[in-house]
Order: C-alpha cells, then structure tokens, then sequence
C-alpha cells in the first residue's frame, strides 16, 4: 500500500496518541472526520495499523528491575523455550535474533532473587547474559516517513 503525506500524518499522531478522537485527528491533518475516519480504517485493514495500546510504567506497579537477558538457546530445546521462558509474566518483550544469542528478552521482575529465579530457568535452555537496564532513552519512537531517508549525518 502506498502512503501518501496525510497517512504518514496520521500515523505520527495516532502513534504518540492512540486515544486521539477521530475529529482531532481530522482536525490536526486538514480532513473531514468521516474522511480521517476512513483513512484510518483503510491503515488498520491494510494491517499497518496493528492495534492501539496503553504504555503501563512497570516501576510504578512495583517492579523496579528490568534486564536484558541474552540466551543462546540449544536448537532443539527452542520449542520448550518459547512455551516455557517465552511465556512468562516478567517477559515484555522476546525477540529471537541472529548472532551468537538466539534471543533478547527484556524482563521486569520485583527483586534480584525474581531475576535470579528467572535467569536459572532460562539457562535450562542454554546459556545465558543478563544486563540490568540503568536508564532507556529510546522506546516506543513512533516509525516515521524519515526512517526512510536513511541515517542522516549530524
């Protein structure tokens, strides 16, 4: 599907507010409520659009440890890996990777021995490498029409 200017527009402002009204969006990009309405139906069923979500802070509901945990997973023991680590509550994010690890985890967990008990479960299925996360200074960006333009020098 080829994006024009006002897709891309409603992209950038459903991505930093997807409880934006459709006659805000409308407003904000120019268009009739019933055309902003129609445009982003078009986005959703095209499957660009994937859902709309609420960004939940983990440290304020008392899980102030998050990692990264690196697992090189042995290839037969992924199947049990993905049902049995993959699933877990303290899992928010799971991407299986290329490279010396098979997977980047990012888990938020109540305390150190939460972590620890975590990290022995998922080095059943290989070895492991967790990272604490000090601080993250970009999540979520909204994807935009300059991801296209590739890496600009600064």
């Amino acid at each position: 599907m080829e994006l024009d200017d006002l897709d891309w527009k409603l992209l950038e402002l459903l991505q930093r507010d997807g409880r934006m009204t459709f006659t805000e969006l409308a407003k904000r990009v120019s268009l009739s409520a019933p055309a902003a309405t129609e445009r982003v139906r078009r986005l959703e069923q095209a499957g660009i659009v994937t859902g709309y979500v609420a960004v939940v802070d983990p440290h304020r509901l008392g899980l102030p440890i998050e990692a990264i945990v690196r697992v090189r997973v042995r290839s037969l023991d992924t199947p049990r890996f993905r049902e049995r680590v993959v699933t877990l509550a303290q899992v928010r994010d799971a991407d299986h990777v290329t490279g010396d690890d098979c997977w980047l985890l990012r888990v938020v967990c109540r305390s150190m021995v939460e972590l620890e008990e975590f990290v022995e479960r998922a080095q059943r299925y290989g070895d492991t490498t967790t990272s604490l996360v000090f601080s993250s200074h970009a999540r979520n960006r909204p994807v935009t029409r300059d991801v296209f333009g590739g890496i600009a020098s600064h």
